[in-house]
């Protein structure tokens, strides 16, 4: 069987630094979606979730990446998407994001500094400084894209977290 490629533009460091990656903390708002909210009758909230993120979402979980999502606001969309996708941590409502990943080190086993987070604005770049990969997303506020390690190529919404679950999958391959 061929061994995985991962995408050439992407530093030796940052591979070696996500093969490294033990558990992925992923933002919603702006990175699991683009970002905006659509509100319907009755209180209700739409969002739009890439297929594509999901199916990448659950290849990495299967190679042994355990996910947490962690995002500010709560919503039954988020719940709905993380229980079908198998998520083993959902943190909703959060408003201290890093303390948040530190109850989630405790939880889980995984050191804050053996996790890589997928943020887009600024709540996230508390834990930016903390984790061991930081990763923004082209459509992040510009400090997020500053101060991230990588900035995946594709947005929020539409890929990012597939890019993002594919390189740490292939950088664990090629590590081991």
């Amino acid at each position: 069987m061929d061994r995985p490629v991962a995408n050439p533009s992407v530093s030796d460091e940052i591979l070696r630094r996500l093969g490294a990656v033990r558990l992925l903390g992923l933002d919603v708002d702006g990175v699991l979606t683009d970002g905006r909210l659509v509100y319907g009758p009755n209180h209700t909230e739409f969002k739009a979730f890439h297929v594509q993120d999901g199916s990448a979402m659950k290849r990495l979980m299967a190679s042994g990446v355990p996910i947490a999502i962690v995002t500010g606001r709560t919503s039954e969309a988020v719940a709905r998407r993380a229980s079908e996708l198998g998520v083993p941590y959902l943190y909703a409502g959060v408003g201290d994001k890093l303390a948040t990943l530190k109850e989630l080190a405790a939880r889980s086993g995984v050191a804050v500094q053996d996790m890589a987070y997928v943020g887009d604005d600024l709540p996230d770049l508390a834990v930016f400084d903390h984790v061991g990969v930081s990763v923004g997303v082209p459509n992040a506020h510009p400090d997020v894209i500053r101060q991230a390690d990588y900035v995946t190529s594709n947005p929020g919404g539409f890929g990012a977290v597939r890019e993002i679950c594919d390189l740490t999958i292939s950088a664990r391959s090629i590590r081991s």
